[in-house]
């Protein structure tokens, strides 16, 4: 959601729509988003269509889940609702159960405050495009022109929770025969994985410990989980564990802690998945679709085992767009947002950890050895502003920033964009030397500060 000219408008970020709960996203205007969205892709099925409808479990997503099953309903469409899954799960159901499109409600990685609405098309995959415009006109029009049922002819709304063993059941074949001698740590970011982790992973090792896993949508994402991994990362040492992980609040990413305490990213995660599916030949194109985000040194890794790398800009939708084009099957984001679509259609972090754990228990060596490639220095730093589509129209930022590329040469990258999701400019400078990288970035973050007048 933007402000241009003091009037609110709608629109989809890089994934869904997401604000502060009952204040940016009140339930009038999630229950106009599942009417405009049934409109639009239950159209013509006088009745018959049908919704998948998730959520997370931050507190806020039992109002907003009222509102749109309301919404729905009131366009003559059935709800089908499966309560609390995490989003990749909702996807692969969507599909698997014949839905015309599936609502996610979840924020993500975001803070508990915060709660947001995703979108996906009956195949799955998440909406952009023709319709997702056509339902951002509908919303900015205030709903106008949207068809509602009459008294009789409102949709019903079913129970459709026991629905989720077959997505178990999905997971765990992928780990058939995965055993690990020792200890494994799992972090649930009380969120979307709290429910279902524990039937997926139990028994990939002798011990697994479940942490931060109960459904408390007060604590969702609160120092835990992908985005705050630091008591996961000293739990492992503690208790001298082989391995852990950790989702986000509705585990669709994904990141690792080796034996060591240290943080395994994306980068590392789609390196070790992509040298086993080389070998086995199911890479298609022996290409990754990475982001613009990722490490010089991943392309470097990719390259030394015979893989090309495309790079996407941030967001997984771009990843995806690129991996459809191309037709490739593996992509992601440093993140932990990994996509394996010749199993899913959107990023998963369970899938994830299932294929990671699948190809790790193959190997005699350590886990920080398989995921070990030399890094460059990255340097990543936001700034909050007040409008941050301003920074397109900047040519002074601009400026700075193409100075510093030609003064890095091929020795170095830079990144700055507004975050898809919050009211950030994000600033990454890349390069193989730490202070060149650091200078770099806080001279452009400078910059920045200095023409938003935030000094």
């Amino acid at each position: 959601m933007s402000n241009i000219n003091g009037v609110k408008k709608i629109s989809f970020g890089t994934d869904g729509i997401r604000g502060v709960a009952n204040k940016d996203l009140t339930p009038e205007l999630a229950m106009m988003v599942a009417r405009c969205a049934a409109n639009e892709m239950c159209a013509g099925k006088k009745g018959s269509g049908r919704v998948l409808v998730g959520k997370d479990t931050r507190v806020s997503g039992d109002m907003l889940e009222a509102a749109m099953v309301a919404g729905v309903l009131s366009t003559g469409a059935d709800v089908w609702r499966i309560g609390i899954a995490p989003t990749p799960m909702l996807a692969y159901l969507t599909k698997a159960m014949g839905c015309d499109f599936g609502v996610m409600i979840s924020a993500s990685h975001n803070p508990v405050e915060d709660n947001g609405i995703k979108i996906f098309s009956g195949e799955g995959f998440k909406l952009e495009g023709e319709i997702e415009c056509a339902i951002q006109d509908r919303l900015n029009l205030n709903g106008h022109g949207v068809k509602l049922a009459g008294g009789g002819e409102v949709g019903c709304s079913v129970d459709k929770s026991n629905m989720s063993g077959e997505y178990i059941n999905f997971l765990r074949k992928m780990l058939k025969g995965v055993n690990f001698k020792g200890k494994i740590v799992v972090d649930c970011a009380f969120g979307a994985a709290s429910r279902f982790a524990r039937r997926v992973f139990n028994d990939v090792a002798d011990e697994v410990v479940f942490i931060h896993s109960d459904e408390d949508g007060r604590k969702i994402n609160v120092d835990c989980g992908s985005t705050r991994p630091q008591k996961l990362q000293k739990l492992v040492l503690k208790q001298k564990a082989r391995l852990g992980f950790a989702f986000d609040g509705d585990a669709d990413r994904v990141l690792f802690v080796d034996e060591n305490g240290q943080l395994v990213d994306g980068d590392q995660l789609m390196l070790l998945c992509a040298r086993k599916m080389k070998k086995d030949d199911r890479l298609k194109g022996d290409t990754v679709v990475a982001t613009v985000m990722s490490n010089m040194g991943f392309e470097k890794a990719l390259g030394d085992s015979g893989i090309k790398m495309l790079r996407a800009p941030v967001g997984d939708k771009y990843v995806l767009r690129e991996m459809l084009d191309g037709g490739f099957v593996l992509g992601g984001e440093q993140s932990g947002h990994i996509i394996f679509l010749d199993k899913s259609t959107t990023g998963d972090g369970l899938l994830t950890a299932a294929q990671v754990l699948s190809v790790a228990s193959k190997s005699k060596d350590q886990f920080s050895r398989q995921t070990y490639f030399k890094h460059s220095s990255q340097y990543l730093k936001n700034v909050r502003v007040p409008d941050k589509e301003a920074f397109y129209e900047n040519k002074k930022i601009q400026n700075k920033v193409i100075k510093i590329e030609k003064a890095l040469g091929e020795k170095g990258r830079v990144v700055v964009r507004p975050s898809g999701t919050e009211p950030v400019i994000r600033v990454m400078v890349e390069a193989w030397d730490d202070n060149i990288a650091e200078s770099y970035t806080d001279e452009i973050i400078n910059k920045v500060k200095e023409e938003f007048n935030l000094n």
